[in-house]
């Protein structure tokens, strides 16, 4: 079904009010004042209109792992939280190491139809980082890969990585690095520090991320090729990046929502909700990362959305899995940690959640400027509202949420990927509707 939508009154990225006309999947106009014979009006007055979200940083588990999540059902978590295009993380099983994997990938996201699904490929076969998996392969397939990350396992061994620098240069590709030196993290079940020694659990030390940092940089330095930090969570790995960016290495960076507002003083209770990797860090940490991000030294805010079955966090903290879900509550915590204290405009938020991870992916059709003959992949946002975070607000397969009986600001009212309403006045529909 197909029918021209004209939205009233929307604050362009927060700032000044404007009518938008949305037809055939485009912007078709946008101004004050506008009006379209049998269009269908809805009044989004007070509503931030922002392009579409795309996470750089998400896990849909499928194929393999298909309880924690599916391709669809994190879809649907994804256009609830404003996001029209997802980055699907490679630690599937089999691993996304070969291009009939990640087509395999792009063709459920397809049917899926929430939002585009581009599918991440490995570095390293099995993700092991012993040899190079096909990156040439996955990137000439129908998926194009253009990023490529071994996900939670860090790739290690230099020489490798330098390799993998390499290699990708030909077609603009990007290693996203995971950073964690394996030998400096063995048995650690949190951050370093005052609380961790106070409840008696294996420290994971800030270096263990940055000393893999400052090596990369280095070597993205020494090839001239692409270098993304994945989830960047100290402060002391925002000022190797910041000198990193001075010396002109072309190098971008992730944060998460949780690290820019949780600390390990939530661990105190052993609620394995806040079990995540990268660990939640010190305050100090989480005002550097603010500050880097608000500052341009990080790039984007990419959410690590990693579903579990409540199985696999309902148990003893040691043998509870690292992760947290993201992909609805991420706008949210942004507001509250960034917007609302003055550190980001909406403006901004744009450039950090939907048009940086584009430009950093290379996903076309993305990320696009608001503004006539655009794709119509459009998020329109209330940052009026304050409520409790419950489970009624996750749309995925799993609840392992750390904002869960955490009021939050903010709701996404309407998400059009591709001119195809998916959340309409708030509410997700069960399978993307009309198409503008």
């Amino acid at each position: 079904m197909s029918e021209t939508l004209l939205f009233r009154g929307a604050q362009v990225e927060g700032s000044s009010a404007a009518d938008v006309i949305v037809d055939d999947g485009v912007i078709a106009e946008i101004g004050p004042g506008l009006s379209r014979a049998g269009a269908t009006v809805v009044d989004v007055e007070g509503l931030v209109m922002l392009p579409g979200l795309v996470d750089l940083h998400t896990h849909l588990r499928e194929p393999g792992y298909e309880a924690s999540e599916t391709i669809l059902t994190g879809s649907r978590a994804a256009a609830a939280g404003g996001y029209t295009a997802v980055f699907a993380m490679p630690n599937t099983s089999p691993v996304a190491d070969t291009a009939g994997v990640v087509e395999q990938e792009l063709a459920l996201g397809e049917a899926a139809g929430f939002v585009t699904v581009q599918p991440i490929g490995a570095v390293t076969v099995g993700q092991k980082g012993e040899r190079l998996a096909e990156l040439g392969a996955m990137a000439d397939s129908r998926a194009r890969v253009r990023v490529f990350s071994d996900d939670g396992f860090c790739v290690w061994d230099p020489l490798i990585m330098r390799r993998a620098l390499e290699y990708v240069k030909a077609f603009d590709g990007v290693i996203a690095q995971h950073a964690q030196d394996p030998r400096l993290t063995e048995g650690a079940q949190m951050n370093e520090g005052a609380v961790s020694a106070e409840l008696g659990l294996a420290g994971w030390p800030a270096v263990a991320e940055e000393s893999i940092i400052a090596r990369d940089v280095l070597l993205a330095e020494h090839v001239g090729s692409r270098l993304h930090v994945c989830h960047l969570s100290t402060a002391g790995s925002v000022d190797i990046i910041r000198w990193a960016k001075r010396r002109g290495v072309d190098v971008t960076a992730e944060v998460t929502p949780h690290h820019l507002l949780l600390t390990d003083e939530l661990v105190r209770d052993y609620d394995a909700r806040f079990k995540v990797n990268p660990p939640l860090r010190r305050e100090e940490d989480v005002l550097a990362v603010r500050e880097g991000l608000a500052d341009g030294t990080i790039d984007i805010v990419a959410t690590d959305h990693a579903p579990h079955p409540t199985e696999a966090k309902a148990c003893e903290w040691h043998a509870a899995a690292n992760g947290m879900v993201g992909l609805e509550s991420a706008l949210r915590v942004v507001q509250q940690a960034m917007v609302d204290t003055g550190l980001l405009t909406w403006g901004d938020v744009a450039r950090v959640m939907s048009r940086e991870p584009a430009r950093i992916g290379r996903l076309t059709g993305h990320g696009t400027p608001l503004t006539e003959g655009q794709p119509a992949s459009l998020a329109f946002y209330d940052p009026s509202p304050r409520r409790t975070f419950t489970t009624d607000d996750l749309r995925g397969r799993s609840v392992n949420s750390p904002y869960l009986g955490r009021e939050l600001p903010g709701d996404v009212r309407w998400t059009l990927h591709q001119g195809t309403v998916t959340v309409a006045d708030g509410a997700l529909l069960d399978a993307p509707g009309v198409r503008a």
